[in-house]
């Protein structure tokens, strides 16, 4: 029995996480006001109609179009009729688009046509990707307060793209 040895009684260790919670009460939060919200947006591309009561030529005189290209934007209404050209702005950091004339004298224009609701826009194809789908938002729709409240005005919806 002297051979005998005796068994050590272990004692069970808690395991202690208090820092770990603690840390993640505070890593969490962080973690998600840092997070970035992305906004995807989809723009419903219209097809021209191929029948109708107009023939082509009468269809390209009523047509509305804004054409996109390196020096700027230009209105035409109807046909051919140059409505208003906007140049580039010149700002310090280069060259930009002034989209705010552009909504400005789109906004006129649907004052005159109450009723229509589509527009081409042309552009050519040294214009970018991002400039083209700004352009679209502009045409597509103002934002305006209305009773103390940011509301979106329609304005020409149905967007065509074509090529200059």
């Amino acid at each position: 029995m002297a051979l005998m040895r005796r068994a050590k009684k272990v004692d069970e260790a808690e395991l202690d996480i208090t820092s770990f919670m603690n840390l993640m009460i505070v890593l969490v939060p962080v973690l998600l006001l840092s997070l970035t919200f992305t906004k995807v947006t989809v723009h419903d591309i219209q097809l021209p109609e191929l029948t109708g009561g107009m023939s082509s030529s009468e269809r390209a005189q009523s047509q509305l179009e804004v054409e996109v290209d390196g020096e700027g934007f230009k209105v035409y209404y109807p046909g051919n009729t140059l409505i208003k050209a906007v140049p580039l702005q010149h700002l310090e950091a280069g060259e930009s688009y002034d989209y705010a004339m552009l909504s400005s004298i789109l906004q006129g224009m649907k004052l005159q046509l109450q009723e229509r609701r589509d527009v081409i826009i042309k552009s050519s194809p040294s214009v970018s990707y991002q400039t083209l789908v700004s352009t679209m938002d502009t045409v597509k729709s103002y934002k305006t307060v209305l009773s103390a409240s940011l509301v979106e005005v329609e304005l020409f919806p149905e967007i065509s793209l074509a090529n200059l």
